[in-house]
This record gives C-alpha cells, structure tokens and sequence, in this order.
C-alpha cells in the first residue's frame, strides 16, 4: 500500500549532532556498528500500537486530544484494518523493525468470545500482509485483561470460576495470533491482577490461582509448538491498590516458589520502577542476577506525578544505566525496547508521535555509545570488582564456596585485628561517569 497517512513526513534519517531539523535523528545510526553490532540490533526498537495507533491522550481530567485522520472513529473491522496500514507507515518512516499489541488493540471486542477470535483473526490476517510487505516483524503480543467490565476484580486472580475460564480462553486466542505472526514473545501483565482491599481477598489462593493460569499458558504454549519467550510484567499499583507482579523481586520470587522460572522472563518498565519506589537500574540489577531480564519496556515517568504517564525517554542517564545492563547480559534475544509511551495530551498532532519516537531513539543512541565506552574503558568494573576481592580468596572464598561456616568464621575473627574497611568512592564514581555522559 503506497504512503498515504503521513504524507507530509519523509522518512526519517540520520544526519547528524549538528543537524538542526527535528525530524531527523542526531544520534541513532541504524547500521552504525557498536562494539561489533549494529545499532539497530542491540536496540530492537518496537513501537507499542495500543500508545501510538490507540490512545486518545486522554488523562483523569479530560478527554482526548489525539488527531488521527486516518480514524474514523468506529470501533470497525474495516477501520481496525485501515489502522494497521498507518501503523506500518509509521514505523518504516522511523525506522523501527517491531511491534507490540494487545489482542483488544489491534481488533474491536465483539459480544461474544467467537465474535471477538473472528475479529481478531480479521485483523490479524491484514498485519501479516503488512508484515510480509515491510518486514516489520511482531516482538510481542499479550491480551487486555484488565478493560472490560467482567475483569473488574481480576482476570486469573479473580474470585469468579467463570472469569479465570473466559481470561484463559482469551489468552489461548492472542497466543495463537502471536504464534501465527511470528511473534518472539508474549508478555503476561496483571493489570487487576490483585486486590482493592485485603477485607475480601484471599491472597494466597488468588496467588496459586494465578500460578496455575501460567502453567495452563504453558502448557499450551508447547502444545502448539511456540517458541517465542513468555514474560511477566512487574507493577506495584494502579488500577489495583497492589498488584501480585509488584516489582522485579516480587515477581521472580513467585516464578521461584510456583515453578515457573524457567518458563518466563521479566519484561520492564522504567514507569513501574517508579511507582514501586526503585529506580529502573536497580530492577534491571535486580532481573539480571536472577537471570530473567528479558525485555524492557523503553518509557519513564513523572516522579511529581502519582500515576503511570508512559512518557517517552530523553534522561541520558536513564538510557545509559539500561543499556549497561543490557550489554552487560550479552544483549537481547528475543526481547528488545518497546516503546511503552505517548506525546503528552497537549502533543496531540500526527507528527508529534515522530517527535517523541525520534527523541527516544536518540536518547538509547547516546546511551549505547555512553555504555559501550563506559565498558570498554574498564575502570567501573574494576573497582567494583576490586571491592569484593577479599571474597576471591582466603576466608571470603571459602564463605562463597559454602566450605566455612559459623565456628570457623569465629575463629577467624578471634585470630585476626578488626576487619579494615575502604570508602565506596561514590562521588568519585559519579565523576566517572559523566567523564562519559
């Protein structure tokens, strides 16, 4: 289909830190390579079609403020499918090799189940011509089971038999969509997935419930022969008073104890650190040592602000901090950068949405080449590493190995002067890294 909804807008290209037009980028460089990658494939940028093709940019005090013209805004199959034509443009215009989706999103909910799958399927046969036709491929794709008025208690949390069985059918649905469209992964995020007040909650059996929707997910999932990784969400609060997925460490632990971490990953968001109280490095750390950093939902927030604003990332920092991590695991896999975001309500033109992309794409750019260097300088990681040396041998080896316990770690004590300390050298780091930034 030849580009008509962005007409005015050319493709989006890279000109440089000295460029002074602001639909071009001045650090993102697709092919530029990265510590032997390029840069488009540490990045795996994917546009997240409920913000970009979806959301009116309405808040708790007005409606929205969205100019769509390519919308007629019917809840249609027919303007469903025109949708998926714009949302392609788009993103070739921005360079960005994947999407995101939620089922409800991408296809109107009809009055039953069956209408619904119909609908779904409808539209999901237009996404795979565009996907054929571009390249454009699927990260993920997930179900919206926090919407609609049956989830108002919860999805597999909810205290109603009924409920859990429609949110699984619904799930089983937006697999086979993901599977069918080559999707890499699919991602669980418990919107209602906890309780308003404890007054009529029976936690633990919401919990086990909950570990036994993922089983079920699971089991599908091999049934059907996909292969594309399964991940969890974490968010603390809102809608819900708390959610059971409330931040990383809460989440793997419930992977941990219901025998699910070998089956999910973490998918985060910069957003939710927020909201859980933690900066989005420590979650990052946090899934990293465990072993379930995944992908990441590339957004930030306003720390003024008591709720989720989804706003798109400029914070060096920010950026410079992920992509650390990142590197630090050996890269994506099957996850990437989704942009989990919106232009705010008074951002409400069509090529504002090219302006928030390209100000986050830039900002990941910066903080690629900020990290990169940061690691290949060395100097971080050695004193980090020199921090702990006491532990490579000696006694802190043998603390480490599990070979020492209680009476031989008195003994040592006993024999030896008080233990000598040195200072963490904060501030000194804190130089260290805007030396980069």
């Amino acid at each position: 289909m030849s580009d008509e909804f962005f007409p005015e807008i050319p493709k989006i290209e890279h000109e440089g830190p000295g460029s002074r037009n602001p639909l071009a980028f001045k650090h993102y460089n697709a092919g530029e390579m990265v510590g032997g990658k390029a840069m488009r494939d540490h990045f795996r940028f994917a546009c997240a079609y409920w913000h970009t093709m979806r959301n009116p940019l309405a808040d708790p005090f007005g409606p929205g403020t969205a100019e769509r013209p390519w919308d007629d805004g019917t809840d249609s199959v027919d303007n469903a499918k025109k949708r998926v034509w714009a949302a392609f443009e788009f993103m070739g215009k921005c360079g960005i090799d994947y999407y995101c989706f939620h089922d409800r999103d991408v296809a109107p909910e009809g009055a039953t189940l069956a209408e619904s799958n119909a609908n779904l399927d409808a539209v999901a046969d237009e996404l795979e011509k565009a996907q054929n036709e571009t390249g454009i491929k699927l990260l993920w794709g997930t179900a919206c089971l926090f919407a609609h008025k049956r989830y108002n208690q919860g999805a597999a949390t909810s205290p109603y038999a009924d409920v859990f069985a429609y949110a699984a059918a619904q799930v089983k649905k937006a697999i086979e969509v993901t599977h069918r469209l080559g999707g890499q992964g699919y991602t669980f995020w418990g919107g209602r997935e906890g309780y308003a007040t404890l007054w009529n909650t029976d936690l633990k059996r919401e919990l086990d419930h909950l570990a036994r929707f993922l089983h079920m997910a699971v089991d599908y999932k091999k049934k059907i022969g996909f292969e594309g990784q399964f991940y969890i969400e974490p968010k603390p609060r809102e809608p819900s008073t708390h959610q059971y997925d409330s931040d990383a460490a809460a989440c793997l632990n419930f992977l941990r104890e219901h025998g699910l971490k070998d089956h999910l990953k973490l998918n985060l968001e910069t957003n939710h650190a927020t909201l859980a109280g933690h900066s989005m490095m420590h979650e990052m750390e946090v899934a990293l040592a465990g072993g379930v950093l995944g992908s990441v939902d590339a957004n930030t927030g306003d720390e003024l602000i008591g709720w989720d604003t989804d706003q798109f990332p400029t914070n060096i920092y920010l950026t410079t901090q992920i992509m650390l991590c990142v590197l630090r695991m050996g890269g994506f896999t099957t996850g990437g950068l989704n942009f989990d975001a919106k232009p705010r309500r008074e951002s409400f033109e069509p090529v504002d949405l090219f302006h928030a992309h390209i100000g986050g794409m830039d900002a990941f750019a910066r903080g690629l080449k900020i990290a990169h260097a940061i690691l290949e300088d060395g100097r971080l990681d050695q004193f980090r590493k020199d921090r702990y040396s006491s532990y490579d041998s000696g006694i802190g080896a043998r603390i480490e190995s599990g070979e020492a316990g209680f009476e031989e770690l008195e003994a040592h004590v006993l024999a030896n002067a008080e233990p000598v300390t040195r200072s963490g050298r904060q501030e000194m780091l804190e130089n260290l890294i805007n030396e980069f930034i």
